[in-house]
């Protein structure tokens, strides 16, 4: 049986709905079922369910917000994840930890490795790669899998905003020095699967092929959605947040393909796989 915390997130609504696919017996949780920093309350759930994989998607996520809540994101996303990897331990079960691209400072214009040099700029990267070290710490069965730009069905993200604005406005800015890659859920909740039943452990790098702005990525959608909405592209400096983004999030891919996984489709077709997903048709 698989454990998924974060059911109600973007990954974790995909990985359940691609388990149950495969017809492998799991179970979706939240923080109502299970609030990950109570350790006692970790530990009796898990000891009780006794899963064979645990695939941890709850997290921490509000980047700008973790900036003001160092404290709460702390909790989350290091404790809680400490929380999780010691009853792994306990019941010998694997457990896959999603980290995230903004364990790296964006420095440069080159594909990060997974063991390139970590200098998270955020309070949300940072509390990110603590889990990371938690879990290496403690679990020798471990998947850690680093994503970045994350759009699926269940939840808020940048294409759904996009859609909202593209349909109200004649133009937008929107930020083109900050150079990654869209992952859509669906696609990654496979290769999830995929590296669960292989039980190839270690740190992987996970995204969508191909690399974009945040501006091509919105004009791509204008363009798909059928909308006339131009992109203007702006740097960074005139869109100033709380918390600093990383302008380089290119990801290498080397760990997937040595260890046999396929890698994801080009994140346009993703793109476009996932606006008739939400039945977004062409005007």
């Amino acid at each position: 049986m698989i454990l998924v915390t974060g059911v109600n997130g973007q990954l974790g609504y995909d990985v359940i709905k691609e388990l149950n696919k495969r017809n492998i017996e799991c179970l979706g949780i939240d923080i109502k079922d299970l609030d990950i920093t109570d350790d006692k309350a970790v530990n009796e759930y898990i000891l009780n369910l006794k899963p064979e994989c645990l695939i941890h998607c709850a997290a921490y996520t509000a980047v700008d917000r973790a900036e003001d809540e160092e404290e709460i994101c702390t909790k989350v996303n290091v404790y809680g994840t400490e929380n999780i990897a010691k009853v792994c331990k306990k019941i010998d079960a694997q457990m896959v930890y999603i980290s995230t691209d903004y364990v790296f400072d964006g420095l440069g214009n080159k594909p990060f490795d997974v063991d390139g040099n970590i200098n998270p700029l955020s309070v949300y990267g940072k509390t990110k790669y603590q889990g990371e070290l938690k879990v290496k710490a403690i679990l020798d069965k471990y998947f850690i899998v680093r994503i970045s730009w994350v759009f699926g069905i269940n939840g808020n993200n940048f294409i759904k905003t996009m859609l909202k604005l593209g349909a109200e406005k004649e133009s937008l800015n929107v930020v083109c020095d900050q150079i990654g890659s869209p992952t859509y859920t669906a696609d990654l909740a496979s290769l999830l699967c995929d590296m669960v039943v292989s039980q190839k452990y270690g740190v992987y790098h996970a995204t969508n092929e191909g690399t974009c702005s945040w501006a091509e990525f919105a004009e791509e959608i204008m363009k798909m959605a059928g909308f006339n909405c131009k992109i203007n592209p702006i740097p960074t400096s005139e869109y100033p947040t709380k918390a600093v983004r990383p302008l380089n999030s290119r990801l290498s891919k080397k760990s997937l393909v040595d260890d046999g996984f396929n890698l994801l489709p080009r994140w346009e077709d993703a793109l476009n796989r996932y606006l008739e997903e939400i039945n977004y048709s062409k005007m």
